[in-house]
């Protein structure tokens, strides 16, 4: 099943629900990601996809936790056209199992920080707001983000299924909203359907898509599906952006680089290696002085 998104509303309540297994491995086999790490970047960046579909084209969003654990931050960009990129601090990290017998992102994460989103739309500067972290467990964190720092009440789960490979074999989440104006009684039948939900990762694992996502956790509603958004890692780093970096260097670093007749950056998104050669590195200088 290919990675995709989709929209859809029903009587006073919208909602929007992920499959994202596909770009979860990637950000895994990208980072060389163990389980923890594997299951709180794919929570993330399936987070950052879900609150990117309220964007307009060309704007974008980047959620970062930062909780003071072991992982260290945890980033990912998205934007409404279906593109994400993940990182994080330190892929390698081994922890037992939590008290659910769970992968322990919560862990991984940490409590003693903040989850920070910042919107790219457009305007002159970009627009973020932060509030403590709840759990570490990052759909808590956003459903509290939501409801303190943009004042909208959400439900939002996140899920991602590792085995014993180090292979995600199901990803996924949802977010779904009150709209202005719902009644009571939408309210309590909502709430009903959320209770009898199993994890997302395991109605991915069983071969649910979005729109059957959605069934599940609106049964009893008349659903109408909006939208259908393929989804995909994507990072927008190149040489050419890369080399744009090294000529920001000050003088002594670039003429070192030369010096040693080579370098190599590693976007630290992506995990790309781009390397420079000599020429390449004494083309950059110039290019810097004459700027």
């Amino acid at each position: 099943m290919k990675d995709h998104l989709v929209k859809a509303t029903a009587e006073g309540v919208r909602v929007y629900a992920a499959v994202t297994t596909e770009l979860v491995n990637e950000a895994i086999s990208r980072h060389d990601c163990y389980p923890v790490a594997a299951a709180a970047l794919g929570r993330t960046m399936t987070g950052a996809l879900l609150m990117a579909a309220n964007l307009k084209n060309e704007e974008a969003i980047t959620i970062k936790f930062n909780g003071g654990g072991p992982l260290g931050t945890v980033t990912a960009d998205a934007t409404p056209e279906g593109y994400v990129r993940g990182c994080v601090g330190e892929p390698h990290v081994n922890l037992p199992l939590n008290s659910l017998g769970k992968i322990d992102v919560g862990g991984g994460v940490g409590t003693n920080g903040l989850v920070t989103v910042t919107r790219f739309t457009g305007l002159k500067e970009p627009v973020s707001g932060s509030c403590e972290l709840t759990d570490g467990e990052i759909a808590d964190d956003l459903m509290n983000y939501l409801y303190v720092s943009e004042q909208t009440p959400s439900s939002v789960g996140l899920g991602v299924l590792v085995d014993k490979e180090f292979k995600c074999i199901g990803a996924g989440g949802f977010i779904i909203q009150p709209l202005p104006g719902a009644s009571d009684e939408v309210i309590d039948k909502l709430e009903s359907n959320l209770r009898k939900v199993n994890s997302v990762s395991r109605m991915v694992e069983r071969g649910l898509d979005a729109k059957g996502i959605i069934e599940e956790l609106l049964e009893g509603f008349e659903v109408s599906c909006l939208s259908t958004t393929d989804l995909a890692f994507r990072c927008h780093c190149s040489k050419e952006r890369i080399g744009g970096v090294l000529a920001s260097l000050d003088k002594q670093d670039i003429d070192s680089l030369i010096q040693d007749g080579q370098a190599e950056v590693v976007c630290h998104f992506c995990g790309e290696k781009y390397q420079f050669d000599k020429e390449e590195l004494q083309a950059i200088a110039s290019s810097s002085k004459r700027d």
